[in-house]
């Protein structure tokens, strides 16, 4: 799973909270496929789905939006 940013002042917002909520991310280059104003994305597992969803909303973090990896790309998932 992956989040993107249009910001990187959020993305780096949401590394330090995630990462303080112990979720397993990496930080990588935001997909040419997704459109976002910042360069950096978060990688997780889709497994903490949930937890991010709650640590997102609950800390009022700006994310373009989560994506999940398909055959050709990406596609969102819904908040």
């Amino acid at each position: 799973m992956l989040i993107a940013f249009d910001s990187t002042q959020q993305a780096l917002r949401a590394e330090m909270l995630l990462e303080y909520a112990d979720i397993e991310i990496d930080i990588c280059p935001t997909p040419k496929e997704i459109t976002a104003g910042c360069a950096l994305s978060i990688h997780f597992p889709e497994d903490d789905l949930e937890t991010v969803k709650q640590v997102i909303v609950s800390e009022n973090v700006e994310i373009r939006g989560i994506f999940k990896p398909i055959h050709l790309g990406y596609e969102p998932v819904n908040l």
